[in-house]
């Protein structure tokens, strides 16, 4: 079908959204694509049903950049209940009792929270996407299976914690700042065992990604039309790492986007390279040939 007379193409760019509790990160996008009619919507890194806060929707070009948006560290404030374990370490099912934890303190906390620091290997759960033997491992787990993800490395920048309400019922609320692949449900599951009492995650809140925080965010439930969400679009370079930039002029931008390599001054270092135009907008991404001493394009981008 041809497209309408007056539709405009819907721009590229980043959206900061604050998921609500009980909506998939799938049912975001789709609410979005339906609501914006943009041809390409997706998502940079999943947040369970449970869990709200940040969540990064990518519109148009901008989706081909969440394997870089994956790269950013997040920043994770947990509710972890001690004294009891679950099948999916989190509240989505029921708990078992493991130990009285009413003689934890806060510095009995402190102490084994410090141990989740720099890079770790951890277990993801039993309920969780990671594949056990070519299968998924939730898949293997509601069939009554028991299965055992093989433990990984992962990189924990900073845990600390924020409050410790003690007794029978005993919550650690922490913040954990942390690479792509960290299960905040293992970590919480993990404390518990340290601590020797069991632990499970309940309220998971993502209170930022990379340079996206909490506090600018915006409830997709809030925004009613395509111009709404337009007002609230991000440069598609928000979420980026860090990484060298080179400004084009006129004649080397229209080079790049037919994918040319071309000299540019100061000659880029090694790494991966992000090129601007004129007025600052992301061309491309590349690297740069050392030999011949120009920028090479591996990503074009549509402004």
């Amino acid at each position: 079908m041809p497209p309408r007379p007056n539709a405009r193409a819907f721009p590229n760019g980043v959206l900061n959204v604050d998921k609500a509790a009980g909506e998939t990160s799938f049912a975001v996008v789709s609410r979005l694509r339906r609501l914006t009619g943009a041809h390409r919507v997706g998502h940079a890194g999943t947040l369970d049903p449970l869990a709200t806060g940040v969540l990064p929707i990518l519109f148009e070009s901008a989706t081909r950049l969440a394997e870089f948006a994956l790269r950013l560290p997040k920043t994770y404030v947990a509710d972890i209940h001690l004294g009891f374990t679950t099948a999916t370490d989190d509240a989505e099912a029921e708990r078992e009792q493991v130990a009285d934890p009413s003689g934890l303190t806060a510095n009995d906390v402190l102490e084994a929270l410090s141990t989740f620091s720099g890079r770790i290997l951890q277990e993801p759960p039993a309920f969780s996407a990671v594949k056990v033997d070519g299968k998924r491992a939730y898949k293997l787990a509601r069939r009554g299976e028991e299965p055992r993800p093989r433990a990984r490395e992962v990189e924990v920048y900073e845990s600390r914690l924020i409050e410790f309400t003690p007794g029978p019922n005993a919550v650690a609320r922490v913040e954990v700042r942390c690479g792509s692949g960290t299960y905040l449900r293992s970590i919480a599951r993990d404390l518990g065992r340290q601590l020797g009492v069991g632990g499970y995650l309940g309220r998971l809140v993502r209170t930022a990604y990379g340079g996206l925080s909490i506090d600018t965010a915006v409830s997709a439930a809030d925004l009613s039309t395509a111009d709404e969400v337009r007002s609230r679009l991000l440069p598609a370079e928000v979420i980026l790492p860090d990484m060298e930039l080179v400004k084009l002029n006129v004649e080397q931008e229209a080079m790049v986007r037919q994918g040319r390599a071309v000299r540019v001054l100061p000659e880029p270092g090694l790494g991966q390279i992000r090129a601007h135009d004129s007025v600052g907008r992301l061309v491309a991404l590349g690297h740069a040939d050392p030999l011949r001493r120009t920028f090479v394009p591996e990503k074009v981008f549509n402004c």
